[in-house]
């Protein structure tokens, strides 16, 4: 431990803005994990099926109560729908009102997703800019010494300036990591919304006659 701090305090300035990315990095993955597996859990079928229950029956304001209780993205969709039709609109309205709840859903779902990339990117990138950094400095602190002090010297500073490269890779390859399971998480996600709500909407519209 005592040598991961040392190689820490080595690699100077550079280190703590890859720890701040880190921290960045970690503090949006436990954040959009939370909202995603709050999406993920909500028991589909059942709310579905209760849904779709009150609809064939032809009790709207009761689907409508049934989908408000429900916390989750599909859920304001297909109430949107079932508003418009209470309202009295057509197929084109009931799909369009749909649409728009949907638009607005999924951004919800995608953010800050996409930062977890850019943090990799950016650790990696601080990394290699503070080894570029510490080179410079270390080639032009031996200028002066003497040639039987330079090659010892000159191994001990690139082995520091490393240091910061090194650190930057370890930060950037979990947040990737990170980045591609919440990405493919919340696409999983959105397709099944998807998949859902369009075949809802056709329900809503085949049994419309019953409202």
């Amino acid at each position: 431990m005592g040598d991961l701090l040392q190689a820490y305090n080595d690699g100077g300035f550079f280190m703590h803005t890859i720890l701040a990315s880190s921290l960045v990095g970690i503090a949006i993955t436990v954040e959009r994990f939370i909202v995603l597996l709050a999406a993920a859990n909500i028991n589909k079928n059942e709310v579905l099926k209760r849904i779709n229950h009150y609809i064939l029956k032809g009790r709207l304001d009761e689907a409508i109560s049934a989908a408000s209780q429900t916390r989750a993205p599909l859920a304001r969709i297909i109430r949107a729908g079932l508003v418009a039709v209470k309202n009295q609109g057509e197929s084109e309205e009931v799909q369009t009102a749909m649409d728009a709840v949907a638009l607005r859903e999924v951004p919800r779902l995608e953010k800050r997703i996409g930062l977890l990339a850019t943090l990799s990117n950016i650790a990696t990138l601080l990394g290699l800019l503070g080894t570029v950094t510490g080179l410079i400095g270390a080639f032009a602190a031996v200028a002066n010494v003497a040639p039987a002090e330079k090659a010892t010297m000159l191994s001990n500073s690139i082995a520091m300036a490393m240091n910061t490269t090194a650190f930057g890779l370890v930060v950037a390859i979990p947040l990737l990591g990170f980045f591609g399971y919440l990405n493919n998480l919340a696409q999983g996600i959105i397709d099944d919304m998807h998949e859902s709500a369009v075949a809802t909407l056709n329900f809503i519209l085949s049994n419309k006659g019953k409202f």
